[in-house]
């Protein structure tokens, strides 16, 4: 069904917009409509555009050719202030907020510097539009107190208190619990019945059909076409997004010459704002196996993994011991660094959750990010670049990554971009141990499944290999085994082809007694 057919009233219509960088075209001549009052998702692989159309909108871009209709009239968005007095409001992947500002506070922030505030008022506005569309949240509570969700929250209500009418969430449930994506639906719909018009930006199918009402489809800067939800499942918006069928489902080879790579004993550990995240943690290692971890978000799961790889210090008592393929002697990990880890033939590789933050410098193009793993290899004081270069390329072409070039750098890339970067990266470091957090998020379905296979890849080449994920679905397709962190806690080891996906979220949100699970899934 194309657009010319839709006789529904138009909130916004986009007339041949094209927006360039350089020599890439984000969006070519997109022709479109969002509708009064729905819910649509706007679909499309890693740099397909849709961040960047939604952005002029948002009033962060200004198109190079083309014309915006708000309400039926012809407008020019040159600012945000310009989007927020047609009543569009952007939730961005990353949050603008004040840490030491109060949620009410960050609420007026920019609004009128001129304009003496009611604090009382505020709050009150603020409470108002909590009741209304069912957020929950302290107008006194300070942002860094804030869990993710919380944030996400107070960004969704600061559009609304400007009087947003039409609101778009750019990847809202990338680092959502499922019970808090399922919260955020619900607010959603609320604001539906208000009248409001949502957009959502997301890669994740299941959740595009249990939310939204219709479905735009984006692909390599151009609109395809849409589709009503009720009419759409996950192969037909997966070809219509890629363009061919793509096969959805994730392979799991049989676990062979499965050996010992890594044993952790009673680990605790504090994070940097000194709160115990990690409890007398346990547990073993092995290669030929993809070891998911699963819980809420704030468990413990990021801190884990640092500390294996030389991060992040821990308590006394803790012992991490690594073995070497084909050997029973063991190395005392615990306290060394990561460059002392490497000197001791210990070849481990670490897909960060912060990508521009630990994983790449954002500064960067893709070859001299190579070139950060490679520059001590060599017996010269002279960095070599023929190898980082070819790397590079090689990830480029087979990973798909949307970059200008090479030595563009890498935090002028879509976030998905810079996340195949990382990955590739770390996987061409042929390691014995790979350990990846959240190695998907941000990722289309077309780019995600191509990780799946990498990770199936390195199980089958012996390599130990650590899953951190927050989709259980995904957990419980790829990975042989699934540790349960809750609380700080192990909550249970379980057998990643024979478990529950209800037993794996009750274990993520409350401490168990029994040790049954664990018992079957070590043997």
């Amino acid at each position: 069904m194309k657009e010319g057919s839709l006789m529904a009233e138009a909130a916004i219509e986009i007339k041949h917009v094209t927006k360039t960088f350089g020599s890439v075209v984000a969006n070519d001549d997109v022709t479109m409509e969002i509708r009064k009052g729905e819910i649509l998702s706007l679909l499309g692989e890693n740099g397909s555009g849709k961040t960047t159309l939604m952005n002029m909108l948002s009033g962060i871009y200004y198109p190079d050719k083309g014309e915006i209709f708000v309400d039926g009239k012809k407008v020019s968005i040159r600012d945000p202030k310009d989007a927020y007095e047609l009543g569009i409001g952007m939730v961005h992947q990353h949050f603008k907020l004040v840490d030491v500002f109060t949620a009410a506070e960050n609420l007026v922030i920019g609004i009128d510097p001129h304009k003496k505030l009611d604090r009382r008022e505020i709050a009150e506005s603020m409470r108002w539009i909590c009741d209304k569309y069912g957020f929950q949240m302290d107008p006194e509570k300070k942002v860094y107190d804030m869990s993710v969700s919380e944030k996400q929250t107070l960004e969704i209500i600061k559009v609304l208190y400007r009087g947003a009418k039409i609101l778009i969430l750019d990847e809202p449930t990338a680092v959502l619990t499922p019970q808090e994506t399922e919260k955020l639906f619900t607010v959603i719909r609320n604001m539906k019945e208000d009248g409001k018009t949502v957009i959502i930006i997301t890669h994740k199918l299941h959740e595009v059909l249990s939310v939204s009402d219709r479905v735009a489809i984006l692909r390599k800067g151009a609109y395809i076409d849409s589709i009503e939800t009720a009419k759409a499942d996950e192969s037909i918006l997966t070809e219509m997004m890629v363009g061919e069928k793509v096969e959805l489902n994730i392979d799991r080879p049989e676990v062979k010459d499965k050996q010992k790579r890594l044993k952790i004993e009673h680990l605790s550990c504090y994070n940097a704002e000194g709160v115990k995240v990690l409890e007398d943690v346990s547990f073993d290692v092995y290669g030929g196996e993809i070891l998911g971890i699963a819980g809420v978000s704030g468990n413990g799961q990021k801190e884990l993994l640092e500390a294996i790889a030389g991060l992040q210090g821990t308590m006394p008592g803790a012992t991490i011991d690594y073995f070497a393929p084909d050997s029973e002697k063991k190395t005392d990990l615990l306290g060394k660094t990561p460059r002392q880890i490497r000197d001791l033939g210990v070849h481990m590789s670490f897909v960060p959750e912060d990508r521009l933050g630990m994983g790449l410098v954002g500064t960067m193009g893709m070859a001299e990010n190579m070139m950060l793993k490679d520059y001590r290899r060599g017996h010269s004081i002279f960095v070599g670049k023929k190898h980082p270069k070819e790397l590079a390329e090689q990830i480029r072409d087979e990973l798909g990554v949307v970059t200008p070039g090479i030595s563009t750098p890498v935090r002028r890339l879509s976030g998905g971009n810079v996340q195949k970067v990382l990955v590739g990266r770390e996987i061409a470091e042929s390691p014995t141990v790979l350990m990846t957090a959240y190695a998907v998020r941000g990722l289309d379905i077309n780019t995600s499944y191509t990780i799946y296979h990498l990770l199936n890849e390195q199980k089958q080449k012996g390599v130990a290999v650590i899953y951190v994920g927050e989709d259980l679905d995904v957990l419980l397709e790829l990975c042989d085994r699934i540790l349960v962190l809750c609380g700080g806690k192990v909550n249970g080891i379980l057998d990643g082809r024979t478990v529950k996906k209800e037993e794996v979220g009750l274990r993520m949100t409350k401490l168990q007694d029994d040790k049954k699970a664990e018992k079957g899934a070590a043997k």
